[in-house]
Parts: structure tokens; C-alpha cells; sequence
């Protein structure tokens, strides 16, 4: 009996399971960002001369195609591919033959995985940023809709001189994001 063998299930399954977990369904998130970053890689192998401009283009158009699929919500990882680099790879290689196989010139899995998430990192920023600005637009509006309405002021954990919504000096609220 293998050390991982557990009846039903093979080993190779078992393994699997441990390795790859529910790595697909997380890279469905990250997919748009490995199409991006194979992009910028593709131009790079074609600048540094290891894609002919005929080949660029193709590898480009076949990003730009899967890309559609991912905003559509088309796009999905089977279980035979271990991530999302694997799928692209399959996919332009299925496409593209030995050409789309030249994608993972000069890179490596983790290389991709850090870009990704790198991408993935800014574009959440940016989400919060532009949550906190509203809530700071919307705490300014609520300041001038509210301003002669008093209430208690605290200072050190008691009750102090009651006031008002500050309304002076808006521009201090104003988030700067």
C-alpha cells in the first residue's frame, strides 16, 4: 500500500487535491492579469527578437481572444490543467503550435505568479481608493447637511462642550486620494 493511497481516490488524485487545491477557481480571478502580463512579455520576446513580427501578432490576437473570454465569464481552467499559465499556454499552443509554446521564453511559473498578483494588488488599490473617496465625499455632504445640529462633544472618554458637525475648514476632510 502507497503512503498516500486512501481507497477511492488515486494517489495521482490524492496529490492532486493537496497541491493544486482550488488553485483553478482563484486563478479565474487572476486570469485577466496573466493575459495583460503575457502581453507585455510577448512585445518584450518580439523587441529582443525571439518572436518574428508575424509570430508577435498572432501570440497577441490569441491574448486578446482569451482576454475577451475573461470579461465575458466564458474562460475556465479544467481539472486537467494545474493553473491558469498552464490553460494559456494550452490554449496557444493548441492555436498557435510550437509558436505559442515560445510565450514562457525567459520566464518562470513564479515569475508570472508575482506579476499577477502585483497587477492584481494595484487594481485593488485603486478600488479602495476610490471607495474611500466617495466615503469622504459622502461624510463632507453629511457634514454640510447636518451642521447645526449639536451634538456632545467627548474628550478623553467623558462627555465635554457640546458642537456641531464640523463644516469649517472642509477642505482638511477632503480626501486627497
Amino acid at each position: 500500500m502507497k503512503l498516500w493511497d486512501k481507497g477511492k481516490l488515486s494517489t495521482s488524485k490524492i496529490i492532486d487535491q493537496f497541491t493544486v487545491g482550488n488553485d483553478r477557481i482563484l486563478d479565474l480571478e487572476i486570469a485577466g492579469y496573466d493575459l495583460r502580463a503575457s502581453k507585455a512579455h510577448a512585445r518584450m520576446l518580439k523587441d529582443v527578437g525571439l518572436l518574428t513580427g508575424q509570430e508577435w501578432e498572432k501570440i497577441d490576437q490569441e491574448l486578446d481572444r482569451l482576454a475577451d473570454q475573461v470579461r465575458e465569464g466564458s474562460f475556465t481552467i479544467e481539472e486537467e490543467f494545474e493553473d491558469v499559465h498552464s490553460k494559456i499556454e494550452y490554449e496557444l499552443t493548441q492555436k498557435l503550435g510550437e509558436t505559442g509554446k515560445k510565450i514562457h521564453a525567459g520566464r518562470s511559473r513564479n515569475d508570472q505568479v508575482l506579476v499577477c498578483l502585483h497587477l492584481y494588488g494595484k487594481d485593488q488599490i485603486e478600488e479602495i481608493k476610490s471607495l474611500i473617496k466617495k466615503l469622504f465625499d459622502q461624510l463632507v455632504s453629511l457634514s454640510e447637511k447636518y451642521k447645526d445640529v449639536i451634538i456632545p462633544g467627548y474628550t478623553h472618554m467623558q462627555v465635554a462642550m457640546p458642537g456641531s458637525v464640523p463644516t469649517r475648514n472642509r477642505s482638511s476632510m477632503i480626501c486627497k486620494c
